[in-house]
């Protein structure tokens, strides 16, 4: 896990506990904290480098936004497990939101968003090519919240972005395992074709198609093993 970002004297920067809320969440949604692998927050403080109090601050925030959960018995961290239950919920709230999201922003997309989404999509060709997991997860959730930010839909981008950071950890336990050559099969392609065209209904359909892909890797994994998938 990175370190929250210090202070510079050439701009300014969040406040500590923002940074250090940031850095967990990105930590969640690029898979870096496993789920059912226990922390303790004095060992998010020290990979930090910052303090157990802020780490305390953004812990309590990310719980109440169910992307950690806390052990009552050694009060030690992680994500909560995946079971078919979850994981279906989840499912259908990803299918009933993003896509909305993507609708939404394909009438503001211009020749800045198509540029950086075609950036982005080549990061992750990039990753594949190399196998590097861990930099797939970030610019696919790169790619992705760049169409949605676009939406303008604050109250569904809030509620995306929820979901990813729970869905984030075990996506990346499912990636890990499937090796990159499981991935390389997207729909970012016709996404981005949609929304050069301003297609509402072409984006939302692009997106919910590449949704689908990564859900059903879930879903099976979950199903072979009857529960969360195995973590390393």
């Amino acid at each position: 896990m990175e370190k929250a970002p210090r202070k510079t004297q050439d701009a300014p920067v969040p406040a500590m506990h923002d940074r250090v809320y940031a850095a967990l969440r990105d930590a969640l949604i690029t898979g870096r904290i496993p789920p059912g692998r226990g922390v303790s927050l004095r060992s998010l403080a020290a990979e930090l480098g910052v303090s157990p109090m802020p780490v305390r601050d953004a812990v309590r925030r990310l719980v109440a936004e169910r992307a950690l959960t806390i052990n009552p018995d050694n009060k030690r961290l992680s994500a909560p497990s995946l079971t078919a239950d979850r994981l279906e919920q989840l499912t259908l709230a990803r299918g009933w939101i993003e896509p909305e999201l993507a609708a939404r922003a394909a009438p503001k997309a211009d020749t800045d968003l198509i540029r950086a989404l075609e950036a982005a999509d080549a990061g992750i060709d990039a990753a594949l090519a190399v196998g590097d997991v861990d930099r797939y997860m970030a610019a696919n959730h790169a790619f992705h919240f760049l169409i949605y930010r676009r939406s303008g839909a604050e109250v569904l981008l809030s509620l995306a972005d929820s979901l990813w950071l729970q869905i984030g950890p075990f996506m990346r336990v499912v990636f890990g395992r499937m090796g990159t050559t499981g991935l390389d099969v997207d729909h970012h392609s016709q996404a981005i074709a949609a929304l050069r065209d301003r297609d509402a209904a072409a984006a939302a359909r692009a997106i919910a198609a590449d949704l689908a892909i990564g859900m059903e890797a879930m879903r099976a994994a979950v199903e072979q093993t009857g529960q969360e998938p195995p973590h390393d």
